[in-house]
């Protein structure tokens, strides 16, 4: 089964390619640590306390209607038959196989018959989805948990080529990096005050920046080129450039000078 076969109207397709950058992030956090099992849209029950509410996903998660809006379809079309994993499957499949020309896909077709979760575990999301204050020895230890190997954290971190990031994310980076009092010194200073007019100290934390400052809305290979000069956003991002001696910095710099792959990397999904 492909995903045309399940998407008959180009409208219903046009959904999912238009919302490339919510859909690239949600299907990142969902498939992170168990695979494509759809828990993530397991919503709150009396027994059941969504992944939706984990620290990592509150306020970051985008999507939620688009996947919901493509379930409609399908069940309009399969009723009963597809799996919200599945669909996700075939979501991601959609996406890599839009960008031929940034990952390399050995298949247009992705195995079926995926059993959608009927437990969330909350718990399980907020001690694994990397913090955005990590540094380099923690994300390493973090993804190598889930079999990832630092070719892998570096080729999946660049899915920040899209997307934004709240200030309350941004604050202590940015005027009080670990308690210091001063900001991350691995920003780039320039970019620092372009951050801190965006997110004042004080200021609404519900403003929002995005991850790639030159190309926010492209899917393009200058969220590395951006970590070069000192504009990763997160200091979990920069840190793969700045850490002295770290094996990630010449895979950002190949990154950077040609197209990346995905051939070897083992997808949860």
């Amino acid at each position: 089964m492909s995903f045309s076969a399940l998407h008959r109207k180009q409208s219903l397709i046009d959904v999912v390619v238009k919302n490339d950058h919510m859909l690239i992030m949600f299907l990142m956090l969902e498939a992170y640590m168990q695979g494509c099992d759809a828990s993530i849209l397991l919503n709150d029950t009396d027994t059941i306390v969504s992944e939706q509410n984990a620290t990592p996903n509150n306020n970051s998660i985008r999507g939620l209607d688009v996947v919901n809006q493509i379930k409609t379809a399908v069940e309009n079309v399969c009723p009963g038959i597809v799996s919200c994993a599945d669909i996700l499957a075939l979501i991601f499949l959609h996406l890599l196989l839009k960008y031929p020309l940034l990952w390399y896909v050995p298949t247009n077709k992705v195995p079926l018959g995926r059993r959608d979760s009927l437990i969330a575990n909350i718990e399980l999301v907020d001690h694994n989805i990397p913090s955005p204050s990590f540094d380099f020895t923690q994300l390493k230890s973090s993804f190598a948990v889930q079999g990832l190997n630092t070719t892998e954290l570096v080729t999946l971190a660049g899915a920040h080529t899209f997307g934004r990031v709240h200030c309350s994310v941004l604050v202590k980076p940015l005027y009080n990096f670990s308690g210091t009092g001063n900001p991350d010194p691995t920003l780039n200073t320039a970019y620092l005050q372009i951050l801190r007019a965006i997110c004042p100290n004080g200021g609404p934390r519900t403003n929002l920046t995005s991850f790639d400052p030159t190309t926010p809305d492209t899917f393009d290979n200058n969220y590395y080129s951006n970590l070069q000069v000192h504009k990763g956003l997160l200091h979990s991002d920069q840190v793969l450039f700045s850490t002295t001696g770290a094996n990630s910095v010449d895979i950002v710099n190949r990154f950077v000078t040609q197209l990346f792959s995905l051939r070897d990397l083992r997808l949860q999904c």
